[in-house]
């Protein structure tokens, strides 16, 4: 399972956020969930999730598909009025219980944050402290070290050659028009 589309990020790098609740779905308490998984019913498949403080958690039963997520029961919660409440929830995981991806192109964009930026000489640029999508692809929101704003670099091959897990490394081939950013 890795998330199909970009879902919105949590204040704590190590949830992810793996669905949200769009409303109620008949009389009965079932919701419509969006998902933020390549199968939509694999948000069930990982137990109960949590609301994003982890106050509270959420028991899906998934009932069917549906265009963009699932319909789903939540263990509790019987009827219309309760499901509409809950309108809007998003549904997170903690990052340690996914499983870590098995091939070495893959990850979570939870990993990604905290992560050191460097540049092809291995000069330090900063830390990333977002990965964001507003509809164009992902973007790398970075904290420079020479202080200032956070800048946004495209997140693909061209500007992101090499990724080191271990190392929790990014090398960056810095556009021209962003150097002047990272200074």
């Amino acid at each position: 399972m890795t998330p199909s589309n970009t879902p919105p990020r949590s204040e704590s790098p190590r949830q992810v956020c793996l669905g949200r609740i769009g409303g109620a779905n008949g009389v009965r308490g079932a919701v419509n969930v969006e998902t933020y998984t390549d199968v939509p019913e694999d948000i069930a498949a990982y137990g109960a999730l949590n609301s994003e403080d982890g106050a509270q958690r959420y028991q899906l039963k998934i009932e069917r598909r549906r265009k963009s997520g699932v319909i789903a029961r939540i263990v509790g919660i019987d009827s219309r009025e309760a499901a509409e409440a809950l309108k809007g929830t998003l549904l997170f995981i903690s990052r340690a219980d996914l499983p870590d991806p098995t091939d070495e192109d893959e990850f979570y964009r939870a990993d990604l944050v905290g992560m050191r930026a460097v540049d092809l000489d291995g000069a330090p640029l900063g830390e990333v402290i977002a990965v964001n999508n507003y509809g164009a692809g992902d973007v790398l929101e970075l904290k420079p070290v020479s202080g200032g704003n956070s800048v946004l670099l495209p997140f693909n091959r061209d500007v992101v050659p090499h990724i080191d897990k271990a190392a929790a490394i990014l090398r960056i081939d810095v556009p021209e028009s962003l150097k002047e950013d990272l200074d």
